[in-house]
């Protein structure tokens, strides 16, 4: 008589590579549809889309691999539920910085989404120059006879600073995380040039806003100008 295979309560449960990828797997499907209703609610609310695009992937084995052995861990199946945060992964990238709270704000609020952790690397960008928002939370996989709440790690950044952010990761490769001085420098430099591109879009924005709100028409972007210079 064929054995009943045990239901998977919670990834203690887990032995095997498969399982936990259909996990992560899932998990991305669940909260991709979460965003994207999200992202359809706003615009037929505000006619406006905060979201430019979303991508999500799930860690490959040997960067798993590679992030356990340089913090000590031994590799298994236990050590990568616990100690790897950001096996499964969703990015979203919006237009403005503004818009990156807005959106951690509309997640946050999900009631079935459990925040484990943020890290706001706008206020604190890393020593790097690297700026983004990040937040760790768990949402329930529903599966035939049980519930697992599975990790995702969901990361929020403007384009600015996805394309600072995608040419980092590509220099750094190169150089195998041993980048000369100079090239972090020039790095750093290139994220404060980011940093103040988003501000002048933003600042942008909002005179855009002013003008289309003013009910005369007569908002002028000299007007603007007057009044950030008595500011």
């Amino acid at each position: 008589m064929q054995s009943k295979t045990l239901p998977i309560r919670n990834f203690e449960d887990v032995d095997s590579w498969e399982t936990l990828m259909f996990l992560y797997n899932a998990a991305l499907k669940e909260i991709g549809t979460k965003i994207d209703i999200l992202n359809d609610e706003f615009q037929h609310i505000h006619r406006y889309n905060p979201i430019e695009h979303v991508k999500s992937r799930i860690k490959k084995p040997e960067s798993i691999v590679k992030k356990l052995k340089k913090n000590g861990y031994e590799s298994s199946i236990e050590n990568m539920v616990k100690y790897v945060n950001d096996i499964a992964g969703i990015r979203i990238t919006c237009s403005f910085t503004s818009d990156i709270y807005r959106i951690a704000d509309m997640i946050a609020k999900q009631s079935d989404l459990k925040i484990l952790a943020l890290k706001d690397y706008m206020k604190h960008p890393k020593e790097s120059g690297y700026q983004s928002y990040h937040m760790l939370v768990t949402v329930p996989i529903f599966l035939s006879d049980s519930v697992v709440d599975t990790k995702v790690e969901i990361q929020i950044r403007t384009v600015a600073q996805d394309f600072w952010a995608s040419l980092e990761h590509k220099i750094y490769y190169k150089f195998e995380g041993n980048a000369p001085d100079f090239i972090s420098e020039e790095l750093k430099e290139c994220a404060k040039i980011v940093a103040q591109l988003d501000a002048k879009m933003l600042s942008l924005n909002e005179s855009i806003k002013k003008v289309e709100a003013n009910a005369s028409g007569e908002y002028t972007y000299q007007d603007e100008k007057n009044k950030q210079s008595l500011a």
